[in-house]
């Protein structure tokens, strides 16, 4: 009989049966037709029994049979405890899509490959050594013409592509009125072709678009920017757009999958190198540089050949170098160049969230065990409860592999079931934690596709915890004694034993994860609530550009308007907001020596300290007329690091003017408080607030393109004038247009968007870990209560106390809570300082790291235990008695 034959017969189960008996008749007919008697032909014949079951082995698959029957039975124990059930695919399905969910984030940020050919031997180049502070970092930031030497160098080992940092710009296909926002990239025009890829419509940008500065003002946009800007209009191809001060020609469209390479950020405009105005320069690091290795080509030899490339340069440049101190030079010399491997792309995002993603995959893991063991806890409770029903089935020939099976197959519905609803969970759940991930004016965008990988990733959980849950219980059924069984049992204390001590791992890693939420909720606290050094109530960010660089007259005229606009207290002008991510610095020198301190400048408008909110300590504030460089305010870092010290008022200092060659010098006429610049990660910097308005080494005004006007509303609800606001700068003057308009306080929370998500991902996880816990808990107790209901009674029937049957039904429980509480609290801690170092965050410290996770454990402890303890002193002996 065939393999498809055997297999199909398995699902044909009755016809089969009613084809076998239909055999077994027609043989007993052929005897009787041949003369013999027809009880003569059935005696002859046998049990028709035996024949039947041996004619089934021979036409269908038998394992695959018995497989069927045990899914059949178990689906029906499902159906018929309902409630238990329900309650433990619930439990996975929140832990499996947990699971998923952090799998679908991990594989998106940091395993997913780009959808580029070679991707697998695509590598950053970095450097690596000591900053300006001391500290050490990686740099992935490179100079173009230092990466044409590389890449002329290497040419025959590695095709190296240079890719500038995705920024979001303002772009307009019409007028002004019409500006629009759009992340870009600087590519080399062989990206595309190194890459591999295909234009979905018109071309894509070659080499020829790429070698000379300014020359090709040509753009491809992606895919996915194609289909929700322009709808897939055919003729995009074509159309110009203005970016900046450049009008730019659509000349393609590249084929959908790639959206650049920062995991995190989708690209939409990608336009050539030689477009960017740093191109030429020596001294401006703006881009990455990947290195696609050739087949046969290992990193090592062309990392070493690119670090003497780099180190040459250097020292190239180092003689040029007046404004820095030895020490420094040196620093930046001694850095090493190192490849690190690139296939899922490289982004800030990705570096931000790499290991936040690893401790969110090592929680939910946590969740899910203990869901595992809340679900084992169920299934050893049931098999005891079926220990009667197991031992008739080994009575009557049942062996133990089949027993095992049967078990499993059970487990299996739950698994599978649970990795249904947790898929589910999933689908929902990464795509919201994602668009949590950056502020709302940015959102981040990651590929997040429910394909096989996924699918696979569920499927394998759900084996996985079949296997987890599954396995002790049914071996534990296999084992079975008739005899004991039936006569009740020879260990009725081992199912809970096993029970109880699931219970201790369940309190132990629900203690860990509780350590970690508080590790995540203490350093938020802490990053969210120090003290910025300004108020950020009230205020409002207007950050304006303007298409030609505009003197001082046009950005005062609509300072003096938006003052007597109703509802403003106060208006100040600045490069850029503080806390913005800008930033502007440079080594101080004090008479003609020059200083190892990395010192901070902000150019501002008289004024700008009040309407912040920064207190004046000593001196003056700037004064109308005073221009850059002549004058600087600066803070209590600035003049302790740089000044020595004492009094600052009336000293001077300087800074190398952007030429190299000479000097800005500026005398200090204020003494401010300290306040954050660009991070309220960073210590406070040493800073300089300078005139907005500045003059060139002609004594002419230099033109502004950008500037941002920071407006104190008299409102406690700024956004109110926010719309207004933007139309009057506008209406002042119609050469400025407000870009990008946020209140401060949104300012300040993009530093927190990472601290806040996990904050509350560790709290959702940990009610979850004590949910599952406490059920688990009530579920081991309601055990306990039902399987000592006769010994129960009887005790309530000779006189003990409500009291000492709660001690009895709870002492074993609360012991192994107790124990899983000092594990707990051991391993708590030790995670908590492991999870600090890992994220450089602050771990809670103190008697409260340890009591509040204590207490809200024994709280939940208490209420678990609550129902149990009054099912079991509220048991009636007679009842029972009478029941037995």
């Amino acid at each position: 009989m065939s393999l498809w034959s055997r297999l199909s017969n398995v699902f044909r189960g009755g016809d089969l049966n009613r084809d076998i008996d239909e055999e077994l008749e027609f043989h007993i007919a052929e005897a009787v037709a041949q003369g013999r008697d027809p009880g003569e032909a059935r005696r002859a014949l046998g049990s028709p029994l035996r024949h039947r079951e041996a004619s089934r082995d021979i036409r269908m698959m038998a394992w695959l049979d018995s497989l069927r029957a045990d899914a059949i039975f178990g689906w029906r124990q499902l159906k018929k405890r309902k409630a238990t059930s329900a309650a433990a695919i619930i439990s996975l399905a929140v832990a499996i899509g947990a699971c998923t969910s952090a799998f679908r984030l991990i594989d998106a940020m940091l395993l997913r490959p780009l959808p580029v050919a070679g991707a697998e031997r695509m590598y950053v180049a970095a450097r690596e050594g000591f900053g300006p502070s001391g500290n050490l970092r990686v740099s992935e930031s490179w100079e173009y013409p230092l990466f044409r030497r590389m890449r002329a160098a290497v040419k025959d080992s590695a095709e190296m592509i240079a890719i500038s940092y995705a920024d979001r710009t303002d772009l307009t296909f019409g007028s002004d009125e019409e500006m629009e926002k759009a992340n870009r990239q600087f590519v080399s025009g062989w990206m595309f072709r190194a890459f591999g890829l295909r234009p979905a419509a018109g071309r894509l940008l070659t080499e020829d678009d790429d070698r000379t500065p300014g020359a090709h003002p040509y753009a491809v946009i992606s895919h996915d920017y194609w289909t929700r800007r322009f709808g897939r209009a055919s003729n995009v191809v074509g159309r110009s757009f203005r970016m900046g001060n450049d009008v730019y020609e659509v000349v393609g469209v590249v084929a959908k999958g790639f959206t650049g390479t920062e995991p995190g950020t989708f690209i939409d405009v990608f336009v050539p190198t030689m477009m960017n105005a740093y191109v030429g320069r020596s001294d401006a690091s703006w881009f990455r540089a990947l290195a696609i290795l050739k087949p046969g080509v290992t990193a090592e030899p062309l990392r070493a050949k690119l670090h003497g490339i780099s180190r040459a340069f250097q020292e190239e440049q180092a003689r040029g170098w007046t404004g820095i101190s030895k020490r420094f030079r040196e620093r930046i010399l001694n850095q090493k160049l190192v490849l690190a491997p690139a296939e899922s792309g490289v982004s800030g995002t990705q570096t931000a969230y790499r290991r936040p993603l690893i401790v969110l995959g090592v929680l939910v893991t946590l969740v899910l065990l203990i869901a595992c063991a809340n679900v084992a806890n169920l299934m050893t409770a049931q098999a005891t409860a079926r220990s009667r029903e197991m031992a008739l089935r080994v009575s009557i020939g049942a062996g133990r592999q089949r027993l095992i099976q049967m078990v499993l197959v059970e487990s299996a519905w739950l698994g599978l079931l649970g990795a249904a609803g947790g898929y589910i969970f999933a689908a929902w759940a990464a795509p919201f934690l994602v668009g949590r991930i950056n502020g709302p004016d940015n959102p981040a965008r990651v590929t997040l596709p429910l394909d096989w990988r996924v699918a696979a990733f569920s499927l394998a959980l759900a084996l996985g915890v079949t296997c987890l849950f599954g396995l002790a219980t049914a071996f534990r059924v296999s084992s079975v004694r008739p005899a004991s069984a039936i006569k009740g049992g020879d260990q009725p204390h081992a199912p809970r034993r096993l029970m109880h001590a699931l219970i201790a791992i369940q309190v132990a890693f629900c203690f860990i994860v509780y350590f970690t939420a508080g590790l995540f909720v203490a350093t938020l606290d802490r990053i969210a609530n120090q003290s910025t050094g300004f108020s950020s109530e009230r205020l409002l960010v207007l950050e304006t550009t303007a298409r030609t660089g505009q003197p001082p007259q046009v950005w005062d005229q609509v300072l003096d308007h938006l003052r007597s606009v109703p509802g403003v207290e106060s208006v100040a002008l600045a490069g850029w907001p503080l806390l913005g991510g800008n930033g502007w610095n440079g080594f101080v020198w004090i008479n003609g020596v020059p200083t190892e301190v990395l010192a901070y400048y902000l150019g501002v408008s008289p004024g700008w300290t009040e309407t912040m909110g920064i207190r004046l300590l000593d001196g003056r504030d700037l004064r109308q007329g005073e221009v850059y460089p002549n004058v600087a305010i600066v803070n209590e870092a600035f003049a302790r690091q740089c000044l020595g010290g004492g009094n600052p008022i009336g000293r001077w200092f300087a800074k190398k003017a952007g030429d190299g060659a000479t000097e800005d010098r500026f005398q200090v006429v204020g003494l401010v408080g300290n306040a954050r610049y660009r991070n309220m990660r960073e210590p406070i910097t040493p800073t300089a607030y300078v005139p907005f308005h500045s003059l060139d080494a002609k004594g002419e005004w230099r033109p502004k393109t950008s500037g941002t006007f920071i407006v104190r509303t008299a409102n406690m609800n700024p956004a109110a004038l926010a719309t207004l606001l933007r139309g009057e700068v506008s209406r002042a003057r119609p050469e400025l247009r407000v870009s990008n308009l946020r209140t401060q306080e949104e300012v300040n929370q993009q530093h927190t968007v990472r601290e806040r998500l996990l904050a509350m991902l560790g709290l959702f996880f940990a009610m979850a870990a004590l949910l599952l816990s406490g059920t688990g808990l009530y579920g081991v107790l309601a055990y306990s209560v039902v399987q000592r209901r006769r010994e129960l009674g009887i005790r309530i029937a000779i006189g003990a106390s409500a009291g000492d049957i709660a001690h009895r039904v709870t002492a074993g429980v609360l012991a192994m809570v107790a124990v899983g509480t000092v594990a707990g609290v051991a391993m708590g801690m030790a995670s908590a300082q492991y999870i600090d170092a890992l994220l450089y965050q602050v771990k809670p410290t103190g008697l409260g790291a340890i009591a509040l996770p204590a207490a809200t454990v024994l709280l939940a402890t208490f209420a678990a235990a609550l129902p149990a303890v009054y099912q079991a002193i509220r048991i009636d002996p007679a009842t029972m008695l009478r029941a037995e």
